[in-house]
Parts: structure tokens; sequence; C-alpha cells
């Protein structure tokens, strides 16, 4: 069975490799093939799996592709973990944005919106290869912003793409850890976009855990969520907020913190990750060594802006333990082939699910997953400050995907100035015109005839 990467020179790729490799009910991918349009970056990643390899139970054979096509065709599962610009365009997204007084972050904000837009083309052009060329795989979509892409890929192919985000199930995870129970004894209800949502509640035998949870200073400050943004903050809202609700709940604090570091988180990653493919292709015997100790850094250092000073680079050790992104993506293959079926908290489309919302929508809410396909659970009404700022960020991707569509630089601009955390319609408009001038893709995808 074929899985294929797209962006398969990416740095994350040997942790799915090393989850495809164990001892796994129900899944057994025997190709790995991997697509990167920058080949040396697939090399080093090459020498990364090679030397995982003997200490790994069943490690599928790994090859590279040099067409997109030769890389689609005959696979059974699609991996889209493209990132269009490379760190490169990262660095950017948030200098700009910075630069020009607001929230310089990758996927939330002004930053994820000049990402989405050189993404959306390629994205399209995926779907459209992978209707023609695999029309019974299933394509599950890493690249961000998530929601934004995987709902313009739907337009292509539907239920056969799908997002994941292992955000929301590392809030899961914790949240039961902290209330001594077990993912497969809870019922839960989560709602929200793809790096906004919220943790509702925790049942345990019918039995609400959650407000016990959100009373206990010890559990709660457990949670890496709750220290981020307060415990009573938390408790306020009587939900635990998915991390990336810092940007929107502390908006002044966070683009002040940004602002005032050395560097930029993609600065960092370019500066860090430049050196292990460097070191990686120059010294490619111990590019498992240097591939490890670049993770390690880069997972201590996750969202560092938000923790005080003497914290930035010291994560605590059950904040980085867990399965990540390329277990959830297991456990979702698995399922979808017959295995244990799955509850996971998936990026799919709405059809109800939040009234408020477009049918079409894509939405980030528990579901279901069996060989039957993948099926919502039902949540509970969503109401208040928190439907409010659903319906705003979906109408802002939307009009993104429709920019993209129509390469209509006036729905960017109105996308951009229509957000939350953009305070300014000339600064929105000085936002795009940077964008487009600085950042080639962005160029790009507004030009007629590309």
């Amino acid at each position: 069975m074929k899985l294929t990467i797209i962006g398969g020179g990416g740095f994350r790729v040997p942790q799915i490799f090393e989850a495809l490799a164990g001892e796994n009910e129900g899944v057994h991918i025997t190709e790995l093939c991997l697509f990167d349009s920058d080949p040396a970056r697939v090399t080093a990643i090459e020498a990364v799996l090679e030397q995982m390899a003997p200490a790994l139970p069943r490690p599928p054979s790994v090859v590279s592709a040099a067409t997109l096509d030769e890389a689609v065709s005959g696979a059974a599962f699609i991996f889209s973990a493209m990132r269009i610009g490379g760190t490169e365009g990262r660095i950017k997204d948030e200098r700009i944005a910075l630069d020009l007084g607001v929230l310089g972050q990758e996927t939330t904000g002004p930053g994820g919106l000049a990402y989405a837009m050189r993404t959306l083309p390629h994205a399209r052009d995926l779907a459209q290869r992978v209707a023609r060329l695999a029309p019974e795989a299933f394509l599950i979509n890493f690249t961000n912003p998530a929601g934004i892409v995987t709902e313009a890929m739907r337009e292509e192919l539907g239920d056969k793409v799908v997002g994941i985000c292992d955000t929301p199930i590392g809030l899961m995870r914790r949240a039961v850890h902290a209330i001594g129970s077990t993912p497969e004894q809870v019922d839960f209800d989560y709602v929200g976009l793809n790096h906004l949502g919220w943790l509702r509640s925790l049942k345990v035998d019918g039995v609400d855990q959650l407000p016990g949870l959100l009373a206990d200073d010890v559990l709660l400050g457990g949670i890496e969520e709750a220290r981020l943004m307060g415990l009573e903050w938390v408790r306020a809202l009587g939900a635990i907020p998915n991390e990336y609700l810092y940007y929107y709940y502390f908006q002044r604090e966070a683009t002040a913190r940004l602002a005032g570091s050395p560097e930029t988180r993609g600065e960092f990653l370019h500066r860090q990750q430049s050196g292990f493919y460097a070191d990686a292709c120059l010294h490619p015997e111990r590019a498992l060594e240097s591939w490890q100790r670049t993770k390690h850094d880069r997972e201590a250092s996750y969202m560092a802006e938000s923790r005080p000073e003497d914290q930035r680079t010291n994560r605590e050790a059950s904040d980085i333990e867990g399965g990540g992104y390329q277990q959830v993506a297991l456990d979702l293959m698995t399922a979808l082939l017959g295995g244990k079926p799955a509850t996971m908290i998936l990026n799919v489309a709405n059809r109800g699910m939040v009234p408020q919302l477009p049918e079409d929508a894509v939405i980030e809410v528990p579901c279901t997953v069996s060989a039957a396909g993948i099926v919502p659970m039902e949540i509970a009404p969503v109401t208040g400050e928190m439907l409010g700022l659903l319906q705003q960020v979906k109408a802002v991707e939307r009009l993104v995907i429709s920019a993209s569509k129509q390469k209509s630089e006036t729905l960017a601009w109105r996308a951009l100035a229509a957000h939350p955390l953009v305070d300014s319609i000339a600064v929105a408009r000085q936002l795009f015109e940077t964008y487009r001038e600085q950042i080639p893709g962005v160029a790009e995808a507004f030009a007629e005839g590309s």
C-alpha cells in the first residue's frame, strides 16, 4: 500500500515514518513516496529515515518521485504537507505584519492569510491531480492554514479530503489525563475552526467532569492551555480554549512579545532547520542525530512568546509528550481501512453542525471514523461570543478562498480588513500591498494567466 507525502522533504516526515513502521493493526504501508520541490531536502530526510529503519519493527520502503503526477499515481493515501515559499515565506508573513503593528504569526491573523493566498493555487492543483490520477485515494491535509486549505480542496475531492491538526487532540489528551481517565472512557464536546476552538464538556459515565477540572487549581494548572491564558479566564469561559486562541484573547500582549523578541518563530525555525539540512547533506552519517537534536529544540520552544521569559525554552515535558499529528493520521488511516474505529477531532464539512455557518464550510469537530467513513458527532449549540468569533473568522476564510479563485485583489484586501486581529482598513490595504510586493508567491497567485 502506497502513501505519498507532498512536501516529503519536510522536517516532520521522520515522525510519520516512525509511526508507520510500528506494529500497527489495520494499516500496513509498504511504500512511502516522498515528493518535494527541493530534492536536497528529500535527500537529507532519506538519510534520517535510513538510519531510523533498523531500529523499527516494520519500516516501509522509501522512494522519491520526480514529478507530482508520479507521486500521486497509485497512492492509497496522500498527505499534503506542502509549505509554499518555505520558511523564508513564513519570515515575511510574520515580519511584515509586525512591522505594521499587528500580530505576526504563521497561521493566525494576517500572516496566515498571506500563507493561504500563496498556497491555495497549489492546493487546488494537487486536488485536481488526485481527482484525476488517484480518485479512490484519501487526501489527508496537514498544510496550513488547514481549515482554509481543506475547504478549498473539498471543491474537487469532497469527502475524500479531511484536514487534521494535533493541537485539539493534544488539549484532549491533557484534559483526560487531568481527570484521571482514558480517551476510551470519555465523551466530549469540542467545536471550532482550525486553530480556533473550545473543549466544552468532558463526560465520564454521563457526568460532566469539566466543571470540577476548572475548579481545581492543581489539575487545571497542569493543562498547558490553561496556563497560557490564565486559570481565571478559562474559568470565566467555562471551557478550555485551543492554545491558538491566546492570540485572540491576548492580542496586545502577544503582538508586543513577538515584536520585542530577537527573532520571530519563522526566523528561529529557518535558522535551526537550515542548519539541520546543511549538516545532513554534508554529513549524512549523522543525519539522525542532528534531526533528533533539532526536533527537541523545536518542540521545547513551541509558542515561546506566550510564556514568561524564563520559561521560553523550557517547556514542560508533559506538554511535549504525545503522538502528535502523525499518530492522528495513523489512527485515521487505520479506522478508514477497517481497523479499530476512532474518535478524533477533524476538519470536515459543517452540514448543519453549526447552523449559523454555511453548509459547506469546513469546521473542526469530533468525528467517529470507521470503514464506513467519517461521521461528525453531535455537538451542543454554539452561542454568544464563541459563535460571533467563529462567524467572523469563517467569513474571512471564505473571502480568501473567493479572492484566490477569482484572482481578486479587492477580495484579498477585504479579507485582511475583516480579520479581528487587523484593526485598520488602511493597515489591511498596506498589508496586502506589502505581501504582494515582497512575497513572490502572493504576487503570482493574483497574476492574470497564472
